[in-house]
């Protein structure tokens, strides 16, 4: 994974995510964000950094639309126009979290390889926080 700093689209795989949005029809980028957050929920084994990231991707951008939520402001998120998304998507959005803060999550590995473990587990912990209010 090609990381070059702890913010939510800071790495290629949400990068990439962000374009695949773009190229999405307007109508099916509701359906892009819960299928990344559905495919990291459902995941039984080990969860790839790649499915994390998208999940980690796809709440960011339904915390930014809540009040307390911040704004999506890097040039590697999506730049086409997103829906307001469904209210259904929170809760999906805590779970999919949850399971890329587990022991059996590859990000979660890599993240706590580095100095920067805290600081990134903390700015996951303040998108829950925002999806819970």
């Amino acid at each position: 994974m090609g990381t070059w700093d702890i913010g939510h689209f800071d790495n290629d795989t949400a990068a990439d995510f962000s374009g695949h949005l773009d190229d999405a029809l307007e109508t099916e980028r509701e359906a892009v964000v819960r299928k990344a957050l559905v495919e990291t929920i459902e995941t039984e084994d080990f969860l790839d950094s790649y499915e994390a990231c998208k999940a980690v991707a796809s709440a960011a951008l339904i915390a930014a639309q809540l009040p307390g939520g911040t704004p999506i402001t890097t040039s590697y998120a999506p730049k086409k126009p997103l829906p307001t998304f469904s209210p259904e998507l929170r809760p999906l959005a805590v779970q999919a979290l949850d399971r890329v803060l587990t022991p059996e999550s590859e990000l979660l590995e890599l993240w706590d390889e580095t100095e920067y473990g805290p600081q990134w587990r903390q700015s996951v912990a303040d998108l829950k926080a925002v999806l819970l209010t």
